[in-house]
């Protein structure tokens, strides 16, 4: 099942909000990435900017759940979601 790029941005957006309010996950996201926070709230609506952090959240399956409790969607969603954001259909396996 895909999602509209409407449906992969608002997911997105709940990822950004959810991570954002985060503290312990936050930091880590911020040193993986060497965003500032300026970047981080320029980045919310940014459809780019959303696909980066499900990249991130997806990096361990503890966090996406943990994501995907706190908003009662199933785990899947999550990629679904990646997969209809820009980048989302270049997918490489290494």
């Amino acid at each position: 099942m895909s999602l509209s790029r409407d449906a992969a941005e608002t997911v997105g957006l709940q990822a950004v909000a959810w991570l954002a309010a985060n503290d312990e996950l936050f930091p880590v996201f911020m040193g993986a990435t060497g965003a500032s926070e300026a970047d981080f709230r320029a980045g919310l609506e940014d459809p780019i900017f959303q696909a980066s952090v499900l990249d991130f959240l997806m990096m361990d399956d503890a966090w996406v759940m943990a994501f995907c409790d706190a908003q009662s969607m199933g785990y899947a969603l999550v990629g679904q979601a990646r997969a209809g954001l820009p980048g989302g259909g270049e997918v490489n396996w290494t």
